[in-house]
């Protein structure tokens, strides 16, 4: 467990400081990153928010709330407390045109910054657990490696950072948004940031 959690956090600050990351698209405050590597496609946005960091990191960091500002997530259910900082959430998503419901057991890893100049992390990935093994109604899909970082810009507003490696299981939620015949990730960006303020 002490692996995964800290793999977990690894492989999420990994992606977000690797070169080569793409501007596509700008909002008011808003911004949308790709970054490509082989057949692994890489996305991140950006968003400007008005809250204090730390007020943004309880509510990004606590799973159960996600369903009030991120339409893809239908039902999400606490499997396992871990630690004060890990949580194991079994999470379902609605089924897009021509595909099944999708479900997820995913691991959230929490971390406050040690210095001042670093972010607030929340790290997710799939894992595997017994207690719950796939069901026949949904397909069950894989998170390589996902969360937020979050960066205090003043006593009151912070930069969010959503970051998330594509796997087939995530792409058909994304597929449309980058080829621009749908908006959703803009839309659950600004239902993020409405939410935090």
């Amino acid at each position: 467990q002490a692996y995964l959690s800290y793999s977990n956090i690894a492989a999420l600050t990994h992606l977000a400081r690797k070169p080569g990351w793409d501007i596509t698209k700008t909002l008011d405050n808003v911004k949308i990153w790709t970054h490509e590597e082989g057949a692994v496609l890489s996305f991140k946005v950006e968003m400007q928010v008005k809250v204090p960091s730390h007020v943004a990191f309880s509510l990004l960091s606590d799973f159960s709330l996600r369903q009030r500002w991120d339409r893809h997530f239908q039902t999400c259910e606490v499997l396992q407390a871990v630690s004060e900082e890990e949580k194991i959430y079994h999470v379902t998503s609605a089924p897009m045109t021509g595909h099944q419901a999708r479900d997820f057991v995913i691991l959230v890893s929490q971390r406050q910054p040690c210095r001042p100049q670093e972010p607030y992390t929340v790290a997710v990935r799939s894992v595997t657990l017994k207690a719950m093994p796939p069901s026949p109604e949904f397909c069950r899909s894989e998170i390589l490696c996902a969360g937020f970082q979050i960066y205090s810009n003043s006593t009151s507003s912070c930069t969010v950072c959503y970051f998330n490696q594509v796997t087939s299981g995530v792409m058909p939620y994304l597929a449309a948004n980058l080829t621009g015949s749908s908006k959703s990730i803009e839309d659950t960006a600004m239902e993020c940031i409405k939410f935090l303020e």
